[in-house]
């Protein structure tokens, strides 16, 4: 499976696409940001998010988006921007029938280190392992990127299996309904 991970900024939108899926080497298929300046206005910013994201969309053609859920901070102009980003994100990999899955932050550090407390440099530090690689992707968003694609490979896989294993159990319980009202 291809994710790109997102990491919503105006500033800096982290991208990163990894491949891989549960029981299989991770590997790193691209990393990087979406800049806009700050001098700019905001239509103007996300108008360069959008075009940003179809780029990574068109280049590397992944099978779903993982996108940072926006949480709660003091700067609420903080808060609003990274969620400008992170729907324009969205609405373009829903624009392309694209599968998106929003993760926490501590989600996303639960699943690639193993603590949802983990700070930066203990993401980066893992997503350099986990990928083989001989740092973390630059710059930071990047790699905070990359380990949201790593988290929906691993998490999603999983809750994608469960839900189609329950959709099959449904299913069987009403055919075995049927039968026996016949």
């Amino acid at each position: 499976m291809r994710v790109l991970g997102i990491d919503p900024g105006l500033t800096r939108c982290g991208v990163g696409v990894v491949d891989g899926s549960i029981g299989t080497p991770l590997a790193l298929v691209g990393a990087g940001a979406i800049r806009t300046s700050p001098e700019e206005d905001l239509a103007a910013r996300l108008l360069g998010i959008e075009r940003g994201v179809e780029a990574w969309l068109d280049d590397h053609r992944p099978e779903a988006v993982a996108v940072e859920r926006v949480f709660a901070q003091h700067n609420v102009a903080t808060v609003m921007g990274t969620a400008q980003a992170g729907a324009v994100a969205i609405t373009c990999a829903a624009r392309r029938g694209l599968p998106v899955a929003l993760h926490t932050p501590s989600e996303v550090k639960a699943a690639v280190t193993g603590s949802g407390r983990a700070d930066k440099a203990q993401v980066g530090m893992m997503v350099a392992r986990l990928l083989k690689l001989d740092g973390p992707p630059r710059p930071a968003d990047a790699a905070d990127a990359v380990a949201l694609a790593i988290c929906q490979i691993w998490r999603g896989g999983a809750q994608s299996r469960i839900a189609n294993a329950k959709q099959e159990f449904a299913r069987k319980v009403e055919l075995a309904r049927r039968a026996r009202d016949r």
